[in-house]
């Protein structure tokens, strides 16, 4: 499952780039406009809205488990779901997330 994650963390990385690649070539680097652009009408302030409260959450949720669980890789996911977006964040966590399980259930299966 981990290698999923890993895809999609990819994929969440690729896709949303090619756009904002596409918009800063048409527009220019402004990150002002692009922000205006964002809140064009309701439609997509609503869902600008949700992916940052989503960001929020998935924020919060690194940092409470990279703090129980000292998997400090985990916190590379922080700057890539501000910086990319939650499409790239999320399952790039799952990914690290994935690895320390993948371990932790490896040394526990008892021998047959």
């Amino acid at each position: 499952m981990r290698f999923v994650y890993l895809i999609l963390a990819i994929w969440g990385a690729a896709h949303p780039m090619y756009y904002f690649s596409s918009w800063f070539a048409a527009e220019g680097v402004d990150l002002m406009k692009m922000v205006d652009a964002w809140h064009v009408n309701a439609a997509t302030s609503g869902l600008v809205w949700d992916l940052t409260i989503a960001a929020i959450a998935l924020t919060v949720w690194i940092i409470a488990e990279v703090s129980r669980t000292k998997n400090w890789y985990g916190l590379v996911a922080i700057p890539a779901t501000f910086a990319i977006g939650v499409s790239c964040g999320l399952p790039l966590y799952l990914y690290f997330r994935a690895r320390i399980v993948y371990k932790r259930d490896r040394h526990s299966v008892a021998p047959l």
